[in-house]
């Protein structure tokens, strides 16, 4: 009787592997698209001086709009100076040493409130993807304070936490921490449930579930959120650093010259602000997809 149920396995395999084949090619979808193929590597890989070229050209075409409108005189150069004018006051800040004080304090706020809301964005977004308790807690929390512009929440938290850099970063972080709530619930959620089943059939128990399973199918959300986030955090510091009565930052130096209508230094102000937003974006969040979910083939 041993000898049939074994000469009779085979058999059983050969009939259940397609389907075991079909399940496997959708529960583990990061290990087949993971695998390059040797010919497409190469075809892939793109020059720097390229990459630099393709970067650079949406801010030439600003750039000669910007110029051809400042000399055609429309407005008048007082609000509308031509680019020399704002690499001018760019570099005479620079080398007084006066812009790199405000760029030093605005980054540790920024850096400081961001950091919060990503810690307590995470764990509040993982837990209402996972328990059904915590998403009806907070969720309808989330729901009501996330449409209410981050300025209008500026002078609670001033009267609250007083003037300062304490209050600052603490509306950095509770403003910056709604958009990564939402998209790392999203992700929780949308891990499929086939996967996690199978991952639990193999012997997985809840630390490697949520190590191998959980944490690379929400990535891509969190990536997400994480973006929106630090958008968030920069649109709110810049605004309430003037509110907070700080002595240093960019948005400090971009009020105060409104005072004196100095647009060039407005303008130099801004472009900062947007080249660390690119900077950051460049070398970190591009850098972080493609080591985690470019790399696992969740996105190309």
């Amino acid at each position: 009787m041993q000898d049939r149920g074994h000469a009779g396995e085979p058999a059983l395999l050969i009939a259940l592997w397609p389907h075991y084949r079909d399940a496997m090619a959708d529960i583990a979808p990061m290990t087949t698209a993971a695998i390059p193929s040797a010919g497409s590597a190469p075809a892939r890989e793109e020059s720097i001086a390229w990459i630099i070229a393709r970067t650079a050209f949406p801010f030439l075409v600003v750039a000669l709009i910007w110029e051809f409108t400042a000399h055609l005189g429309v407005f008048p150069p007082r609000l509308f100076p031509p680019l020399e004018e704002v690499a001018s006051a760019l570099v005479r800040l620079t080398r007084s040493g006066i812009l790199p004080h405000h760029v030093l304090d605005t980054l540790v706020r920024l850096i400081a409130g961001f950091a919060l809301a990503a810690i307590a964005g995470v764990g509040i977004g993982f837990a209402m993807g996972r328990s059904r308790l915590a998403e009806d807690v907070f969720l309808p929390l989330i729901s009501i304070g996330a449409p209410i512009p981050g300025i209008a929440y500026a002078p609670l938290f001033l009267l609250w936490f007083g003037l300062g850099n304490t209050s600052t970063v603490i509306l950095v972080a509770f403003v910056s921490a709604f958009p990564i709530v939402f998209n790392t619930w999203t992700g929780v959620k949308a891990v499929k449930e086939i996967w996690l089943r199978s991952a639990q059939a193999m012997g997985a128990d809840s630390r490697r579930l949520l190590h191998h399973v959980i944490l690379p199918g929400s990535l891509p959300y969190m990536l997400t959120g994480l973006r929106l986030g630090l958008a968030q955090a920069w649109r709110i510091l810049v605004g309430v650093e003037m509110l907070a009565a700080v002595p240093w930052g960019l948005g400090w130096m971009i009020f105060g010259a409104r005072e004196f209508l100095n647009t060039d230094v407005m303008l130099a102000g801004v472009a900062v602000i947007g080249a660390i937003g690119l900077a950051l974006e460049k070398l970190v969040f591009q850098r972080l997809e493609r080591l985690t979910v470019v790399r696992w083939g969740m996105m190309l």
